[in-house]
């Protein structure tokens, strides 16, 4: 049961998490060895030498070429103002065929109505890109959200938090989560709020390099299961960087409850959630990476040995 969904914090492209998590799953293609990359949310058009675009792209280029000789194929698609109809069809084909996308960074609002507004005006399908995320998804393909991506594809957007956005919405692969990026114990006061103000979510700080792996879908009894694995990546070692790195300085995930209370994650954690599909009821148990079992609302500790078995019980 491999997650369709991964966001994730980094400061430079960790090794740990960007070859297995990421590369290795559009190696694993025996004959799509693809992966697409979006950097919509960057400013201006195309990928012009130099543009935000395709800086943005580069940040990432060079990584994934050292793959080419395993067979990854990998490549960007800019967003343009002027794009056609015909452009516009491409972008949904590869999208929908891609191995593995990644929604890069950038501005979280702007990538967003870009997302949503070239299906509305190409196809009057404002929620086009949306629905192939959730076909993607359903047909085992992963899709990755590296900083303003890992905020568009949670629920809502992390600056809802203190804001009023015209659009605070995200795709929602990763279902009723809110993520902050570049996380540090100095901001536990916006998890504290996020969790007050939407408490119908759970809402994690990602520290560099760290990331949170999503999958989920139905139950027979019409309730959401969502599994999440947490990830934390220490293989970064450049030197002069370790300061930005802050899972090699023992940073966890942190993650608020909506009355206050506080639970960090470590690498190797996992979490088996259920949810009613209004978001009126949910619960939640805990596996940690040394075997134990704890059931979130309590945090008591449980006799569950294993993800399957707590969904059996719902």
């Amino acid at each position: 049961m491999n997650p369709t969904a991964l966001v994730y914090s980094s400061h430079n492209r960790c090794e740990y998490l960007h070859t297995q998590w990421i590369v290795e799953r559009a190696l694993q293609s025996h004959d799509n060895k693809t992966l697409m990359y979006l950097p919509w949310s960057e400013s201006g058009n195309g990928g012009e030498f130099g543009s935000p675009q395709q800086f943005g792209w580069g940040k990432f280029e060079w990584y994934l070429n050292r793959f080419q000789q395993y067979g990854l194929h990998s490549e960007p698609f800019y967003y343009s103002d002027h794009m056609s109809r015909e452009d516009a069809q491409l972008f949904f084909q590869k999208l929908a065929t891609t191995e593995v996308v990644i929604l890069g960074g950038g501005n979280s609002s702007l990538g967003l109505s870009r997302y949503k507004g070239v299906g509305e005006h190409f196809f009057g399908d404002r929620d086009l890109f949306q629905r192939i995320l959730n076909d993607r998804a359903a047909r085992g393909k992963l899709t990755v959200g590296f900083s303003a991506g890992a905020d568009q594809l949670c629920s809502i957007l992390q600056s809802e938090i203190y804001s009023d956005l015209s659009d605070p919405v995200g795709f929602g692969l990763c279902h009723n989560i809110i993520t902050t990026l570049h996380h540090e114990p100095q901001r536990n006061q916006e998890l504290e709020h996020g969790a007050r103000k939407f408490p119908h979510t759970m809402i994690f700080g990602l520290p560099n390099d760290s990331g949170i792996a999503v999958n989920q879908g139905f139950l027979p009894s019409g309730n959401i299961w969502q599994v999440i694995d947490f990830i934390t990546d220490e293989s970064w070692d450049i030197s002069g960087e370790e300061f930005h790195i802050k899972t090699r300085q023992g940073a966890g995930i942190d993650h608020f409850y909506n009355d206050g209370r506080q639970w960090s994650f470590q690498g190797g954690d996992k979490m088996v959630r259920v949810m009613a599909a209004d978001s009126s009821w949910q619960d939640a148990w805990i596996f940690t990476s040394h075997g134990q079992c704890y059931h979130y609302n309590n945090q008591e500790r449980g006799n569950f040995s294993s993800v399957s078995e707590v969904l059996s019980h719902y």
